[in-house]
Order: C-alpha cells, then structure tokens, then sequence
C-alpha cells in the first residue's frame, strides 16, 4: 500500500515514495533492546546527522505537565541545531522530579558520546507509562550498544520508539527540486492519549536538503499546525509530545528562502507530515475508522470549540465506530461547544448528504447514507452562522479495544 494512502492529503508533483526505504545522505540510525520494556523488545533509538553544519527545528507539547526529556532538551539543547535524538519507550519519564532531570541529563550526554557531538546539539525523547523512575544505567548502556550498531536504515529506530502502536509508522520520499533531488525520511508514534495541541507522539523528520534554520522552523511551524495539531484521538494531552526536523545538508541541494524550492519542500513536508497524522489517529487503540470534521463560520473561535467538540465528544466517536449515520450526536456537540444565548443555526452534512439545514432536519437517504458511514474515512461538514472562519479536526472512533488496552495498560 502506498504511504499516501488519504484523500485528505495533497500530495505535490515530484514527491515519490522511495520503496526501499533509507536515511537520506548524512544520517545513521540504530534501535536496541536495553531492558526497559517487560518483554525484551526493542526500546532505545539513536538518530545521528553526521555534518557538524546539520541544521534543525523543533516543537513541543503544550501541556503543563511536562516531562524531563521535554524540559532537558529545551533547556539545554540548540534546537536549531540538533545532531543527535535519542528516544526511548517503556517509560516517559514525567512526574518523576528532579531524580528525572538528572536521569533525563545522563541520557543526553550518552548519546552526545554515542553520536560524537556535543551536549547541546542532543535531543533526548521519551515514551510510556507516566511516574515511574527511568533506569538510566540501562540507557547509557543501550546507547553504547546502539552506537556500534549505527546504519543506513531506520526499521530498529522506528520499532524502539513504539509503545501500544499496532504499525510502524515510517516512510522515505524523494523529492525534485531545481538543484537536483533530495530525500526526506520520517518515523512517528502514537496511538493514544492524542488530542489537538499535539498527542502521545514523537515524530522525527530526515533530509539531507540544506536548509537555513530559520526555514527549518517556519517551515516546522506552519506544517505542525496543519497535522499533529489537528488531531484527536481521545482528547488527552500528553506530558512529552516531540517533533524534530534534522537538515544535513548532506545532498549540495540548497533550499533558499522564499524561493520556488521553499514552497516545493514545504508543500512535501505538509504532505509526509498530514499522512503521519492521519496514520496516529487510523491506529487509535482499537479504532475501525478515521472522521475529519470542517467547521465553518464567522467567529473564529466558536468554530474551533465546535469542530474539538465534535472530535472528543464519545458519541460522537461511538457512532463512528459502529457505522451509524446518527448525526444528532453531531448536532449535541454543536450545542455543548456554543451555550445557548439564542436558538442556534446550523447546517450537517455527512460525506456530501446534508441531513440538517438551518437546525432542522432534511429528507435524506438514510440507507444510502449508512453505506457512507461505513466507509474507512468520513467526512463531516458544519456551517454555522457567518463567513471568513473554518478549521478542521481528524479523529478516531472510539470501540471496545480503546477500554482494554487503557484499562490494562500498566498491569
């Protein structure tokens, strides 16, 4: 199956998959097994950009419980010029105090020693349960081991940050630019505890593109706000949310400010960054389906209430799950996002049937509209009063194997 595989994602010419897969020129990455998962798996990554020039950009959770490595790597790390992520799973280390800062430190002057850099051009990244200690003597010896172990490929690194994902979510394109092609390649993770405002995540982005670091972080930005932050799962927010762009440079293929190769890179980035949300939200503990709600309008902020409303809301969410074209639960959500101060009015429609015009229900086909519900993707529509507003949210259905794996998930 073909990386883009949503018809929410535009995808520009000259962007191909590249089915062998690869880091682009530059990087090295390694994943091992360094005991911090209760059954052996693979659990450390070590990404290294060798180029001393690498450029990156970086964006974080914006929860207010936020995690050692989030807070180390923000403190201490050049965050336009990361060299070396290092990213662990089975543990999170949050809520885990100054003991987890100190650890967290450990882990990011191991890897500096594993990729050859400095302390300020590290990155350290965690993932799993919340409040439980990290053994950092086993992370600097993971780390050790995968420094050896470095290469070409990214499938070891993918599989160690992965935690109840039930897919890897990794892919290599090539993209044509006027100085010849590059490569960008790129590994996420997350399942659940997703919601807009970033997820249960980390995602990391390759190219050997020579970039300027304040293109990495507009570029970074504008393209996170479009896909990670445009996501729910279960509307939690996580305490360690991650997403790092590495530029080596590597390829002699300049990518100049605002030039017709700025927007070309950028139009790619969007696109590998929208699919690898829409892949988080397609493996949401359990999900069947993938819903994306537009909500337009004429105030800003009552479209997006709307549209979190609409994602979160667990009828809502339910009803997708199960293929039922109940679009009163739609309706709810509305009501719940704008307290009332007035009768409100408001159109539905559901994968282009409109089922509700100015809040009143309209002749529709309903067994026509039950096949549309069905589907792998739906799509929901809302307007409400007014013009100049609209947004759009991505989000899972909610069924019975989302209780099980969040009921037994520490024991």
């Amino acid at each position: 199956m073909s990386f883009f595989a949503s018809r929410w994602v535009d995808v520009p010419e000259g962007l191909l998959e590249v089915p062998e897969g690869g880091l682009p020129q530059g990087f090295r990455a390694a994943g091992v097994a360094c005991g911090l998962k209760a059954d052996g798996g693979l659990d450390l990554g070590l990404m290294v950009s060798d180029p001393p020039d690498t450029v990156s950009a970086a964006r974080f959770t914006r929860s207010g419980v936020l995690a050692a490595p989030v807070l180390v790597t923000q403190q201490h790390a050049k965050l336009d010029a990361i060299r070396v992520v290092a990213a662990n799973s089975g543990n999170a280390n949050a809520a885990t105090g100054n003991r987890g800062l100190d650890e967290a430190a450990r882990m990011q002057g191991a890897a500096a020693m594993a990729g050859r850099a400095s302390t300020e051009n590290v990155a350290v990244c965690s993932t799993g349960v919340i409040g439980v200690q990290l053994d950092g003597r086993k992370v600097v010896r993971g780390l050790l081991d995968a420094s050896a172990k470095l290469g070409p490929d990214d499938a070891a690194f993918t599989a160690a940050i992965m935690t109840t994902d039930a897919f890897e979510k990794r892919v290599t394109l090539r993209l044509e630019l006027s100085g010849g092609p590059v490569l960008l390649s790129a590994q996420a993770k997350g399942a659940g505890m997703i919601s807009p405002a970033f997820a249960t995540m980390l995602a990391f982005v390759q190219t050997d593109a020579a970039l300027e670091a304040t293109t990495a972080d507009l570029l970074l930005g504008v393209c996170v706000k479009r896909s990670f932050d445009r996501i729910s799962v279960d509307g939690q927010l996580s305490t360690n949310d991650t997403v790092i762009l590495q530029a080596s440079g590597a390829s002699g293929v300049a990518v100049a400010p605002e030039s017709d190769d700025e927007l070309l890179f950028g139009q790619a980035l969007d696109a590998l960054l929208r699919q690898l949300a829409l892949l988080i939200v397609k493996d949401g503990e359990g999900a069947r389906r993938v819903g994306r709600v537009v909500v337009r309008g004429g105030d800003p902020k009552g479209v997006e209430h709307v549209a979190r409303a609409i994602a979160n809301s667990p009828l809502v969410k339910t009803a997708l799950y199960g293929g039922d074209p109940n679009w009163g639960r739609i309706a709810q959500a509305i009501g719940m996002a704008l307290p009332y101060s007035s009768p409100l009015v408001y159109d539905i429609s559901i994968e282009g049937m409109q089922v509700t015009s100015a809040g009143q229900s309209v002749d529709h086909d309903t067994a026509d509209l039950a096949e549309r519900v069905s589907r792998p993707e739906v799509e929901y529509w809302v307007g409400l009063p007014g013009d100049g507003a609209e947004t759009e949210v991505f989000f899972s259905d909610l069924g019975h194997e989302y209780i099980t794996i969040n009921a037994d998930y520490t024991t």
